[in-house]
């Protein structure tokens, strides 16, 4: 019995041969699509049973890789890898498309392998030097040509604002070009395959000088010191001078000039009587010329207000002030009055004059006064402005001050008090009415002086 069955399965073996002798070759690996990135190797596999003495063959479009064991092509980047595996080394972006493992029969089967090769982003800038200069008010393009597989996309930004995207695409285009667009643009390019890649462009916006100075009015005093400072921003970067009362200053013993960045120092030592006047700093360059003022003088410095807008009374309120003077201070001038009874009725009341005694000097600068001022109104809002001489004149009226009395509704809330209708523009004592208002004060005053406007 176990003799038939040994018979039964050496025929069955014998069977299964002769069926793969007529079978003749097939494939046992399958076409494939790879993605690969250049440089990288890439490994087709073609693995076939029962060639027999036919050839396999690789091929690329018309063009023959391989016959067999033989390598036909003459790229030394491919060669045959256990068998009939294509390999290919350092790939490049000429390396995609389709390759075909053949045998070579009647039948003319194959196998397709697709080949798509990614390519990191690359980009030609332009302009090429990087570096663009256009004219305020006018129009540059700053240009990235971005390739790689896939397509890349292109994004702009300015440094130091990377969170700002200023647009998308090749190009960048710049209008009507002002003094804060100048610094380093850049584009990104990304296509996912490697780092994305950066280009940076240098972009120079030309305009005449732009000059402010810290004070247009600089208070000093003879034997003390003044000093002026401008800040110039130009491009092309200008050429600063200073002129005193329309004459050019030189570097003396006592007159320093210095410039630090876009800042421009005039330093005046042990100031004379001559020193004082209008002095002008002037900027030059390619595009223009720019000029600004600063008077140096003795003359004291406008009041400073240093009271709390709320009075502590309904009828007393203790009005504070500074005055900056090397000088003493001579006299002292102080207008008030009433600006409105209630929030309702806004007529203000008449001017009040008060000559205020200088401060004993004690050599400082800063000479702080405190005046009292009784019978005012409960619940009331006043005004006040103060003037100062000393021996080189009076100085500028300094600006409007609001303060508030107690009572009536106002008490309930003192904590919250601001000056009344202080949603109002601010007033400044160069409008005509407040002209007109101190002149007819002052003019009926014969034997005082005149406010100086």
């Amino acid at each position: 019995m176990e003799c038939w069955w040994l018979l039964l399965a050496a025929v069955l073996a014998a069977a299964k041969a002769q069926n793969n002798r007529n079978d003749g070759p097939r494939f046992l690996s399958r076409g494939h699509s790879f993605r690969t990135v250049v440089g990288d190797t890439l490994l087709l596999p073609c693995q076939v049973q029962n060639l027999g003495s036919l050839v396999l063959l690789w091929r690329r479009g018309p063009a023959v890789l391989t016959a067999a064991s033989l390598m036909v092509t003459r790229d030394e980047r491919f060669r045959l890898v256990d068998g009939y595996n294509l390999q290919i080394t350092d790939v490049g972006p000429q390396d995609a498309g389709d390759y075909v493992c053949q045998i070579s029969d009647r039948v003319a089967r194959d196998q397709v392998h697709t080949v798509e090769v990614l390519v990191p982003p690359s980009v030609r800038a332009s302009p090429e030097s990087r570096h663009a200069t256009a004219r305020r008010g006018g129009a540059t393009v700053l240009e990235c040509r971005a390739a790689g597989n896939p397509v890349p996309s292109v994004t702009w930004h300015k440094l130091n604002d990377s969170s700002t995207r200023l647009g998308e695409g090749p190009q960048l285009q710049l209008s009507r070009l002002e003094r804060h667009h100048s610094g380093v643009y850049a584009c990104t390019v990304d296509n996912g395959v490697g780092p994305p890649v950066v280009t940076e462009f240098q972009l120079q916006v030309l305009y005449p000088p732009e000059i402010t100075v810290e004070r247009s009015w600089v208070h000093t005093g003879e034997g003390f010191r003044a000093e002026l400072l401008c800040t110039v921003l130009a491009d092309p970067p200008a050429e600063v001078s200073w002129y005193q009362n329309s004459f050019p200053l030189s570097a003396s013993e006592r007159v320093t000039m210095s410039a630090r960045g876009n800042n421009h120092t005039l330093l005046i030592a042990n100031v004379q009587p001559e020193d004082f006047g209008n002095y002008s700093c002037v900027a030059d360059n390619s595009l223009g010329r720019a000029r600004q003022h600063v008077e140096v003088s003795g003359r004291p410095g406008p009041a400073r207000f240093t009271s709390p807008p709320l009075a502590r009374s309904n009828t007393v309120y203790t009005l504070a002030f500074a005055v900056d003077s090397y000088p003493p201070l001579d006299e002292l001038r102080l207008l008030y009055r009433q600006l409105a009874m209630n929030e309702t009725f806004q007529q203000p009341g008449r001017w009040h004059d008060v000559v205020l005694p200088p401060p004993e000097s004690r050599g400082a600068l800063t000479h702080r006064v405190a005046h009292e001022l009784r019978g005012l109104q409960p619940a009331a809002v006043y005004e006040a402005i103060v003037q100062a001489k000393n021996r080189y004149g009076w100085n500028e009226v300094s600006d409007i001050f609001q303060f508030h009395t107690l009572g009536g509704p106002h008490s309930a809330h003192a904590d919250e008090l601001t000056p009344m209708f202080s949603a109002a523009p601010k007033i400044q004592l160069t409008s005509l009415t407040c002209v007109l208002a101190i002149y007819a004060v002052v003019s009926r005053l014969h034997s005082q002086p005149a406010f100086q406007i």
